[in-house]
């Protein structure tokens, strides 16, 4: 069966996006339920959430309709989320720095496969030649994922990892006031990812885009690949 090269250009763009970015998500989620079990919450072990299989984590429209809209539209950058994983904060020992710990566990895992992505490099040589440019694709695409994921997780805004983790900072007071925020971040997301950009104005291009690259840009150069 001859697949029309229009076709296969298509599946093959859309399989060096997919792989990575699927294994970013799941990945991410299976850290912030392994760290929580580790600190004294079973919730997510116990509902098969702490997990390598990326079914038990794909949200609808966080891990497939909106990178695929973003890949379809041209965007420059291709990230998502899945669906939380479940955590009692309440149970986590200690408290104050196990919210903390399991919240930045989802980050410095993208961070981690960043970085294994990138050593992983050296090793096309052993790669089969018709295999090598869509190896290259995949871990290109890796690092910028990890990267864009980290970067995008850390905002400051509940419930986003990096929210979780300055409510865990600030003292009660100032928490509780952040945590207030929780209701109103998917709207601030949406708006600042679709919307603005429409009156020229890109708030992510600078808060996750920007720093996203230099760290790839120091990624590239601690392993020797700048």
């Amino acid at each position: 069966m001859n697949v029309p090269p229009q076709l296969a250009d298509s599946i093959r763009l859309f399989s060096v996006w997919v792989i990575p970015l699927v294994l970013a998500i799941t990945l991410h989620e299976a850290a912030h339920g392994m760290a929580a079990w580790r600190l004294g919450d079973d919730t997510a072990w116990r509902m098969g959430r702490v997990s390598f299989n990326p079914l038990h984590h794909v949200d609808p429209f966080g891990t497939l309709l909106l990178p695929s809209l973003l890949l379809l539209g041209g965007g420059h950058m291709m990230f998502g989320w899945a669906k939380p994983v479940p955590v009692n904060f309440g149970r986590l020992k200690p408290l104050r720095l196990g919210m903390i710990l399991v919240a930045a566990a989802g980050p410095a895992t993208n961070i981690a496969l960043a970085f294994v992505s990138a050593l992983l490099v050296y090793a096309l040589a052993f790669v089969p030649a018709s295999g090598q440019q869509w190896a290259a694709a995949n871990l290109k695409n890796s690092v910028e994922i990890n990267l864009v994921l980290a970067v995008f997780n850390m905002l400051p805004l509940p419930p986003l990892d990096g929210g979780r983790v300055l409510v865990g900072l600030l003292p009660r007071r100032m928490g509780v006031a952040l945590s207030k925020i929780e209701p109103y971040t998917m709207i601030i997301i949406m708006v600042s990812l679709f919307l603005l950009p429409m009156v020229g104005l890109n708030p992510f291009l600078w808060l996750v885009g920007v720093p996203a690259q230099i760290l790839e840009q120091l990624l590239y150069l601690v392993t020797g690949l700048a």
